[in-house]
């Protein structure tokens, strides 16, 4: 059974850092590409960033461009979001996926169950 796991979300000021980990297990982790996406309240869910199977290629959605950057270590099974400058519209529920291409559409086969970030102003 794949399951993946993110804890990491909590609350911080506008302008600090947080960073999300997403930790896979059930699955041959590095054959999968990953990504993060995240889902405000009363809004679609949007692309923050994904990273292909090897860690070599990586691609941001726009609003996050310049303050995210993912990363992966395949030996622990585990990727990673680093959010630094963070804003208040960055709050949201992020989810981690799995999926053979790094896409930024959500077609991922697995998904975690969401961590919550909220950004005080």
């Amino acid at each position: 059974q794949v399951q993946l796991v993110e804890p990491g979300g909590g609350l911080v000021q506008a302008g600090g850092s947080l960073r999300l980990s997403c930790a896979a297990s059930g699955l041959t982790f590095s054959n999968y590409a990953m990504g993060w996406f995240r889902q405000a309240p009363g809004k679609e869910r949007e692309f923050v960033a994904t990273i292909r199977w090897s860690g070599t290629w990586t691609y941001y959605g726009d609003s996050v461009k310049g303050r995210f950057t993912i990363s992966r270590d395949n030996a622990k099974n585990t990727v990673y979001l680093q959010m630094n400058n963070l804003r208040p519209e960055d709050t949201a529920v992020y989810y981690c996926a799995a999926g053979p291409v790094a896409v930024a559409s959500p077609n991922y086969a697995y998904w975690g169950q969401g961590t919550q970030v909220t950004v005080s102003s």
